[in-house]
């Protein structure tokens, strides 16, 4: 239910905005310095968390921890809001691609469920 079957493209769809997060949260970093007056230890440890909790959710997707982390990572994602504010609306946009690709491969999986015989994805 938390995941996508083994054979579903959105599974890279998903891993793919996991890694574009790693590069947003990284990218972060010095806005959080530089705009809300955050000290450079602060601002580095909340963006190397929020990515490397990124990163071991795109490492695990294969697994149902993978996509556990993945929506942790969206939640993670916009509570970096509340250290620099704009991080609110890249963050929901972020979490919008996560869950429409997820939607569309939970579509996908019921589309191969309701025609097992080929296996494709109809």
């Amino acid at each position: 239910m938390i995941s996508l079957s083994a054979g579903n493209p959105m599974r890279v769809v998903l891993m793919t905005v996991l890694i574009f997060e790693v590069i947003v949260f990284g990218l972060a970093i010095p806005v959080m310095i530089l705009t809300s007056n955050v000290s450079a230890a602060a601002a580095a440890g909340f963006g190397c968390a929020a990515a490397v909790l990124a990163i071991l959710a795109a490492g695990l997707l294969r697994s149902r921890w993978g996509y556990i982390l993945g929506w942790i990572t969206q939640l993670v994602g916009i509570a970096l809001g509340f250290v620099t504010p704009m991080m609110f609306v890249v963050g929901a946009l972020l979490a919008a691609v996560w869950v429409l690709s997820f939607i569309l491969g939970k579509r996908l999986d019921s589309q191969m469920e309701t025609s097992p015989e080929s296996g494709e994805i109809p």
